[in-house]
């Protein structure tokens, strides 16, 4: 009698076991909507520390192809023909001191995009961490991209006039609206190195946050290790 009775336990144990075990999940546990938060927005501030220093060294700008300045399209007939009358080396001082200035510009840009993260709300987090690979980015151009281009006007022009690029452009212009019979060209040289100087940013932000994205190596903290790689795990 007493066999059976411990018998009846040992299988009544048995089965409770397997129905706790039941409740135990095998896989990754999903992070909580607190670590998302903390993630993306750790996320975001080292791709801004990132861009940042990469664009703002020296030569940040000029010698990466990716980010470069060009001579303004506007006016690149302009730039031909100063070649053709052998000034092809005003048109490179140009292009040079040009980028120079957008390279201190941008060394002055991290607190306005790190200010910036702090309005990211839980629906807008859900929405980057599920969406393409630049989305953080994306958000943070098309949520800032007034108050950026109002904040950076004076860094913009603080940093044209500190390397004495108008020295450089003033002549350009006034050389070639000098020529006969070619049409004059305006410029806004500020805004033009300002909105291709945020565009080299947030060029350079995507690529760092796709690497935290996709490389494992890039998840330089354990929150973005578990947040992000939960998210290719779900997702491979």
């Amino acid at each position: 009698m007493l066999r059976k009775i411990s018998l009846a336990l040992i299988l009544l144990v048995s089965a409770s076991a397997c129905k706790i075990f039941d409740y135990i999940p095998t896989g990754p546990i999903a992070p909580t909507e607190l670590e998302i938060s903390q993630a993306l927005k750790e996320a975001l501030q080292i791709s801004i520390q990132n861009a940042v220093s990469r664009s703002s060294k020296e030569d940040g700008f000029f010698a990466n192809p990716k980010i470069r300045i060009p001579f303004p399209p506007e006016a690149q007939r302009a730039a031909s023909t100063l070649r053709d009358l052998g000034m092809g080396m005003v048109v490179d001082n140009f292009v040079e001191t040009m980028n120079h200035g957008a390279e201190k510009a941008a060394a002055k840009a991290t607190p306005i995009f790190k200010n910036a993260i702090t309005s990211m709300t839980i629906a807008d987090v859900y929405g980057i961490y599920k969406g393409d690979e630049d989305a953080a980015t994306r958000y943070l151009r098309s949520r800032t991209s007034n108050q950026l281009r109002s904040a950076f006007r004076p860094e913009i022009d603080n940093s044209l006039q500190t390397v004495g690029i108008t020295k450089y452009w003033e002549p350009v212009v006034s050389t070639y609206n000098k020529i006969p019979f070619v049409d004059p060209i305006e410029t806004d040289l500020s805004e033009y190195v300002m909105n291709r100087t945020l565009d080299g940013l947030f060029k350079l932000m995507a690529e760092e946050e796709a690497k935290i994205r996709q490389d494992p190596a890039a998840r330089v903290t354990l929150l973005l290790e578990r947040v992000f790689g939960y998210q290719g795990s779900t997702e491979s």
